[in-house]
């Protein structure tokens, strides 16, 4: 950038960055023959034709790199620039650019900057009031539900009982709802925050964490998990806590849809320089053309559990893209309806 601010200091040079290329080369095509001129004018009056040409050679060759080296430090802003876009999509990293410059390049670097502010603020004023809605919708729903808690309370007869039922199950769903969204925003967060580097992550721990985490499931529903742990530790990109989310969320998702007395199978293994976690049942299953549709947001394909546990279609989805956005991959196959389903995760 020094050469760049040096030039933005000249004043028919400040506004125009196409200019100031032309300047340097036009600088920069002049250098050989002035000093030729001078060498010839001012040098000894018995200098031979190679001596000049050897002379003018050199020259050409100094002032080409210089000039190049100049013109490679002119471009230095639409690098720091390109820089920057690409820290604040991957890492979400506010950038600090120089707002000074009254270029092209520096109009360039100034509109990022000033977008890049608007949208962490746009950011933060969507957050905040998706919360305070969530809340205040946390309390509607609360509402029915505490008018239902009691109406039950009262020994009604069938008819009402069996209503307001519905609306206690009703409210349940929609305060589900809304805790998942709650959790879409805030693992969201953490993906565009999460560190690009690479952490020791030893299986055995991590798998008795998750273990914990869904056992009360799988005790509910008597299910059994079966773990087989085939590779030790790891260096990923994923942090552990979110990889543990990951898993629990693909376990969830199997004993939700397995049958009471089954069966489901946790598989850590490596082929060749591939890592896989594999989470297979012996479930409902699901079509194969509709693979892609379980990983879209809000799917249509949410359905209750074989024991009627609710859905709200955004699990797979936030899966998916915490295992993306760590250079990995989410997959998932089934072999039909009633015939399981495998979801497996590949670093």
């Amino acid at each position: 950038m020094f050469f760049y601010k040096k030039l933005s200091q000249i004043n028919f040079l400040s506004r125009s960055y196409a200019f100031k290329f032309l300047f340097v080369a036009f600088v920069g095509i002049h250098i050989p023959l002035i000093g030729l001129l001078f060498f010839v004018l001012y040098g000894n009056f018995s200098i031979s034709p190679n001596s000049i040409l050897i002379f003018a050679l050199v020259m050409t060759l100094l002032a080409s790199g210089v000039t190049l080296a100049i013109l490679k430090q002119l471009i230095r802003p639409i690098g720091l620039a390109s820089g920057a876009l690409i820290s604040y999509r991957t890492e979400r990293q506010v950038p600090n650019l120089p707002l000074n410059f009254q270029d092209e390049a520096g109009l360039l670097m100034r509109n990022i900057q000033e977008t890049i502010l608007e949208h962490e603020k746009f950011i933060i004023e969507k957050q905040d009031l998706v919360y305070l809605l969530s809340h205040d919708l946390k309390n509607f729903a609360g509402q029915p539900q505490l008018l239902a808690s009691l109406i039950l309370e009262a020994n009604p007869s069938n008819e009402i009982k069996d209503l307001a039922e519905l609306i206690y199950q009703s409210s349940n769903q929609q305060f589900l709802y809304i805790e998942n969204f709650l959790k879409l925003l805030k693992e969201q967060d953490e993906l565009v925050q999460s560190s690009p580097d690479f952490k020791l992550i030893e299986f055995e721990t991590m798998v008795s964490t998750v273990e914990e985490l869904v056992h009360q499931l799988l005790t509910i529903k008597k299910i059994k998990l079966n773990v087989s742990i085939e590779v030790q530790k790891a260096e990923l990109l994923i942090e552990e806590e979110l990889l543990i989310r990951v898993l629990v969320n693909l376990i969830d998702n199997a004993i939700k849809f397995s049958y009471p007395g089954s069966e489901v199978n946790l598989r850590i293994y490596k082929e060749e320089t591939k890592l896989f976690f594999s989470v297979s049942d012996d479930g409902i299953g699901f079509n194969l053309n509709q693979t892609e549709e379980l990983f879209k947001k809000f799917t249509k394909m949410s359905k209750l559990g074989t024991s009627n546990e609710g859905s709200t279609g955004i699990g797979l989805y936030l899966c998916r893209n915490i295992i993306e956005k760590n250079q990995g991959q989410l997959t998932a196959i089934s072999h039909g309806q009633n015939k399981g389903a495998t979801f497996t995760v590949v670093f």
